[in-house]
C-alpha cells in the first residue's frame, strides 16, 4: 500500500512539473502578450483602433486540482455539520488556510456614549456586502472568520427589508424609525433607521460604459478566483442594454487592453474566456490603463465605472497606498467611479479592496460562489452600477431628557465628526438604484440602569416641550448626481417608542438577529450572554433562501465557537 502511494505521488509531481514546462513553452512561443497588447493601447486611446478586432489572451492548460489537506478536527466538524443538514455547500474547495497571510483594517468595537455629553452621532453610509459573503466562506471552510474581517453594518444591509419605496427620484429616500426591547439586554432598547433609495425603472437606466479590470496574475489561478471572475462578468455583460458598452483591461507582470469598447456579447465572452493567469500583480499600472481606457469612452451623463476584479494582492507598480488612493479620487472626481469585486483566499487583502472602493466612490462585494456573482452583478446591478445619490451622511442627536446613554452597532470606519455633515466638501457613501441602509442604536432609556454608572456631579435636565415629545432627531443629507450643493431630510423620533416597544418581530427581529451574528463574531462582550441558538431563534421562520442560508450559517457559527 506505502508502494502504491509512493508511486502515485511521484506521478502526481511528473504531471504538475510537465504542466509547468508546457506553461513556460507556451509563453516563450507566444511572447509577452500582456507587453503585446499594451503596446497597441495607445493607439486605440487616439481613436485610431477602437474597434480593432481584440487582443486575446492564450488560454493556458488547466493543472490538475491539488488533493483537498484539511486537518483531521475540522474535517470531523464539517461532516457532523453535514449529517445534521447544517453545512453550507460553496463551489469554492473547502480547505481551510491561514488566515494570518490575508489582510484586514478591523476596528475596535463601538463604545458607548454618554448623552449628556455626546448627543450626536454622525456617519458615512455603508452599502458594501463583501463581510458577509466573507465570513461565509470561512464559515464555510470550517472556520471561523477573523474578528477583523467583520463588520456588522455590511451583514445587516446584504438583506432587504420591507422598507416603503420612495415615489420620486427627486426626493430619493424614505426613512423608517422603528424600536423594539433589546433581546440581549431587557434595560435597553434597539433604535432602527431604515432607508431605502429609489429604484430606477430598466428603462430610465442611463448608458454605461464599464471597464472590467481584470487580475491575471498568479495568485488569480485558483478556482475560487479567475474561473469565478469569468462566469461574474459573464453575467454582468447578459444585462447590458444596446446603449452600454464594456472593454476589457488585464494586468500581470504587465498591464494590457484585451477588448476594447464594444456592446458585441459575443466578443465580450470570448475575451472573458480567454483569460488566464500568470505572472505579478501591476494593480497600479493596471488602474492607470483602465481609467485611459474608460476616459476615451466617456459618456457625458452617464455611467462611467470601472469594475475591478481581483483577490487584492497588490504588489508590483503604483503599491504604494497613499498614492493609489490619491489617484483614485482624482478620477472619481472627473466622473469615473471605481468598484471592487473580491475574490480567493488565503493571500486575499480585503483592507485594499474596501479602501479602493470607498476613495472610488464606488461599492464593495466579495463574490465566493456563482450564486454571489448573480446577486452582485446580475440581479442586483441597478444599485451596484446606477448612483441615485452620492455623499449620504446620517446624524442622529439624542434627547438627553429621555436617553442616557446609545451605542450605535457597527460603523466604525464610517465614523464622522459632527462638524463634517454641514460640510459638503467632506466626501460620504454614494447610493445606487433600490439600495437600503440600516443602522441599529442600542439605547438605555433615562431612568434606567445603563453600561455606564451615573457620575456625582452629572445634573439631571430640566425638560421643556420639545424634550417630552422626542426620543431623537434623524438627518439625512446627500447630493443628486451631477450637483454639489446637499439636500437635507429631516425626521424626529417620537418619544412614545419606548413605552410601545416590545419583543422584535418579523422584519426587526431579522435584522436584530443579524445584528446579533456580526458582534457575536466580533467578539462583542455586551452580547456574552447571549446564546448562537437564541440568535437563531430571533431569526424566525427563514422567508426566502439567502435568510435561510443565514440561520444554517448562524447554527455553523455555534458549533465551531464551542470549545
Amino acid at each position: 500500500m506505502a508502494k502504491r502511494m509512493l508511486t502515485a505521488a511521484l506521478m502526481a509531481g511528473t504531471m504538475l512539473a510537465g504542466c509547468a514546462a508546457k506553461q513556460e513553452t507556451m509563453a516563450e512561443s507566444t511572447g509577452d502578450v500582456v507587453v503585446t497588447a499594451a503596446r497597441q493601447t495607445g493607439a486605440a486611446l487616439d481613436g485610431a483602433a477602437v474597434n480593432a478586432p481584440p487582443q486575446m489572451y492564450p488560454t493556458s492548460p488547466p493543472l490538475p486540482a491539488p488533493p483537498p489537506s484539511m486537518a483531521a478536527p475540522a474535517q470531523m466538524r464539517v461532516n457532523k455539520m453535514m449529517r445534521e443538514g447544517r453545512y453550507i455547500q460553496v463551489p469554492s474547495a473547502i480547505v481551510p488556510h491561514d488566515p494570518g497571510r490575508e489582510r484586514y483594517d478591523g476596528k475596535e468595537v463601538s463604545p458607548v456614549h454618554l448623552t449628556s455629553g455626546e448627543p450626536v452621532s454622525t456617519f458615512s453610509v455603508d452599502v458594501d456586502t463583501g463581510a458577509y459573503a466573507n465570513a461565509r466562506r470561512f464559515l464555510s471552510s470550517g472556520q471561523l472568520p477573523p474578528k477583523d474581517a467583520v463588520r456588522t453594518e455590511e451583514m445587516i444591509n446584504y438583506f432587504r427589508y420591507a422598507y416603503p419605496l420612495p415615489e420620486k427620484r427627486e426626493a430619493p429616500f424614505s426613512v423608517t424609525t422603528d424600536m423594539a426591547v433589546t433581546p440581549w439586554n431587557a434595560q435597553t432598547r434597539l433604535l432602527r433607521v431604515g432607508l431605502r433609495g429609489y429604484d430606477l425603472p430598466r428603462a430610465s437606466r442611463p448608458p454605461a460604459n464599464l471597464v472590467f479590470l481584470v487580475d491575471v496574475s498568479g495568485s488569480m489561478n485558483d478556482p475560487d478566483k479567475l474561473p469565478l471572475v469569468k462566469t461574474a462578468l459573464m453575467g454582468l455583460a447578459e444585462e447590458l442594454k444596446p446603449q452600454d458598452r464594456v472593454s476589457i483591461v488585464v494586468y500581470a507582470g504587465a498591464a494590457g487592453l484585451v477588448l476594447p469598447p464594444t456592446n458585441n456579447k459575443a466578443d465580450i465572452r470570448a475575451a472573458l474566456d480567454h483569460l488566464s493567469a500568470g505572472g505579478s500583480t501591476a494593480g497600479g499600472a493596471g488602474l492607470q490603463l483602465a481609467y485611459e481606457v474608460a476616459r476615451s469612452s466617456f459618456i457625458k451623463d452617464g455611467v462611467n465605472r470601472i469594475l475591478l476584479a481581483t483577490d487584492g494582492d497588490f504588489n508590483v507598480g503604483v503599491s504604494d497606498t497613499k498614492a493609489l488612493l490619491e489617484m483614485i479620487e482624482k478620477q472619481r472626481d472627473s466622473g469615473i467611479t471605481l468598484t471592487t469585486l473580491g475574490f480567493g483566499q488565503g493571500n486575499y487583502n480585503e483592507a485594499m479592496m474596501e479602501q479602493v472602493a470607498d476613495h472610488g466612490n464606488g461599492n464593495y462585494a466579495y463574490i465566493d460562489s456563482a450564486l454571489e456573482a448573480r446577486k452582485v452583478l446580475a440581479e442586483q446591478m441597478s444599485s451596484t452600477l446606477f448612483t441615485i445619490a452620492g455623499d449620504v451622511k446620517i446624524q442622529v442627536e439624542f434627547n438627553p431628557a429621555a436617553v442616557s446613554q446609545y451605542r450605535l452597532v457597527g460603523y466604525e470606519n464610517r465614523a464622522l465628526r459632527e462638524e463634517d455633515f454641514n460640510n459638503d466638501k467632506v466626501d460620504a457613501g454614494e447610493i445606487g438604484a433600490g439600495h437600503q441602509v440600516t443602522a441599529i442604536y442600542e439605547i438605555v432609556p433615562a431612568g434606567m440602569p445603563g453600561w455606564i454608572g451615573p457620575r456625582r456631579y452629572e445634573n439631571p435636565l430640566a425638560g421643556n416641550g420639545v424634550s417630552r415629545n422626542e426620543l431623537a432627531f434623524v438627518k439625512l443629507r446627500y447630493k443628486l448626481p451631477g450637483e454639489s450643493a446637499s439636500k437635507l431630510i429631516e425626521r424626529a423620533v417620537p418619544r412614545s417608542l419606548i413605552a410601545s416597544a416590545g419583543a422584535p418581530k418579523g422584519d426587526m427581529a431579522f435584522a436584530v438577529a443579524v445584528a446579533a451574528y456580526g458582534q457575536k463574531l466580533r467578539g462583542d462582550p455586551m452580547l456574552a450572554g447571549f446564546g448562537w441558538q437564541q440568535v437563531g431563534a430571533l431569526a424566525g421562520e427563514p422567508g426566502d433562501f439567502s435568510r435561510a442560508e443565514f440561520v444554517k450559517l448562524v447554527s455553523l457559527a455555534g458549533s465551531l465557537a464551542r470549545p
